[in-house]
């Protein structure tokens, strides 16, 4: 099942975002571009805190003082060059990312770049009852969802509750824990 808003809320409450330790790209096995939209800096937040308790090191654009300040060809520039400088990409579909044109193109480029090596997920953030019709493209991403540990494989075996990234296959889906997912 996809991850709640307030699911990622109540996972770092757990740990206070300001007490997760910040980790460079040296100290890390795994580095992480998230795409997301602006509006949606809480949550980053508490994603990026998420993700960094597994001692991943996690970029946001805005966090990055080296950004520029407006929207500009240069900008596109940084971003294409973290993004593939960065190991894994990480797309947070909420409903305002989904509609957004710089998304959308980094989307583009993390796929270029990480998809048929297996780098890149879509971490769908349930918001309502949106389907996101006219993105139907997204389905051929992983996604990253949320088990609570009620359900089973198909062999009968209970899925542990924890995050995992789900390869979704015609025949059955790949449930890969998602941190073993960020460090391979």
């Amino acid at each position: 099942m996809y991850f709640s808003a307030q699911q990622i809320a109540d996972s770092t409450r757990r740990y206070p975002i300001n007490e997760v330790r910040c980790f460079s790209q040296s100290q890390s096995q795994t580095s992480v571009f998230l795409s997301h939209k602006h509006t949606d800096r809480t949550l980053m937040l508490q994603v990026k805190a998420m993700l960094e308790r597994s001692g991943i090191s996690v970029y946001i654009d805005w966090l990055d003082a080296g950004m520029t300040s407006t929207t500009s060809g240069k900008t596109a520039e940084i971003l294409k060059d973290k993004i593939l400088k960065y190991d894994k990409f990480i797309l947070v579909a909420t409903n305002d990312a989904i509609d957004s044109k710089w998304c959308n193109w980094e989307l583009g480029l993390g796929d270029a770049a990480k998809y048929a090596i297996g780098k890149i997920a879509i971490l769908p953030v349930k918001q309502g009852d949106r389907t996101w019709n006219g993105s139907e493209y997204l389905q051929i991403y992983p996604t990253i969802e949320y088990e609570d540990g009620e359900s089973f494989f198909s062999n009968g075996t209970r899925k542990s509750a924890g995050a995992y990234v789900v390869y979704h296959k015609e025949r059955e889906n790949i449930y890969i824990p998602l941190e073993d997912w960020l460090k391979r």
